[in-house]
């Protein structure tokens, strides 16, 4: 059986250099996170960065509970191609953001033990956003954890996902040594942060790893 290559998105860019290091990369989307945590950026910064970055990556924006006004404004400011919401939105907020944007919309959800809340949260979001984000669940943390959940869940949630004709992408603890292990469930989409840094910056030789062994696994097909 040979696999496609998931979508693959490096999130977390904090600085040039991690923009000129994804833009180099085989990563499909380069993410930015303008939510209160130790990654966030000011919009100025990235719209510098990428005008002087030649990044042919779709751009995403991370935002938790934010205002509708503000989202696009940053959206159109930068631009975003992908909103992805990290809080606790509302459908009815989602398909605001959708409907002044124009953007891709992705819905955080974090992965907890009755898959089954989560399934049905995805259902309700179905009609308002293009994707679905699967995280882990860590006390106190609305992502970057590190920390992977359990994968077994993933064609599960992939699987929901595709009936609701929806993309499915998988974020938590992924990295080079451990993403065979996660490409064995079949996501159809990554997101990395701190799998590919080192130091708090984004590592070529981590990236590199992460592609050899992705490439490894699966067959490109264009």
């Amino acid at each position: 059986m040979t696999m496609t290559k998931p979508y693959l998105k490096y999130c977390g860019a904090v600085t040039k250099e991690d923009v000129e290091c994804i833009a180099q990369s085989q990563a499909d989307a380069i993410g930015f996170i303008f939510a209160p945590s130790k990654r966030q950026v000011h919009p100025d910064d990235v719209n510098y960065w990428l005008t002087q970055t030649k990044c042919d990556k779709d751009i995403a924006g991370v935002f938790v509970n934010e205002k509708v006004q503000k989202v696009c404004d940053i959206t159109k400011h930068i631009p975003l191609n992908i909103v992805q919401l990290h809080g606790d939105e509302t459908e009815e907020y989602a398909k605001e953001i959708k409907q002044q944007t124009g953007a891709i919309v992705w819905k955080v959800f974090h992965h907890e033990p009755n898959l089954k809340e989560t399934l049905e949260k995805m259902t309700a979001f179905a009609p308002f956003v293009d994707g679905f984000l699967i995280d882990s669940k860590v006390k106190g943390m609305r992502g970057g954890s590190g920390k992977a959940f359990a994968w077994e869940a993933v064609p599960v949630y992939v699987q929901h996902a595709k009936r609701l004709g929806k993309i499915c992408a998988v974020a938590g603890g992924i990295t080079p040594e451990t993403v065979s292990e996660l490409l064995a469930y079949g996501p159809e989409a990554i997101d990395l942060s701190s799998g590919v840094e080192e130091n708090g910056k984004k590592s070529s030789a981590k990236i590199k790893a992460l592609e050899e062994r992705m490439l490894n696994d699966v067959r490109i097909s264009k």
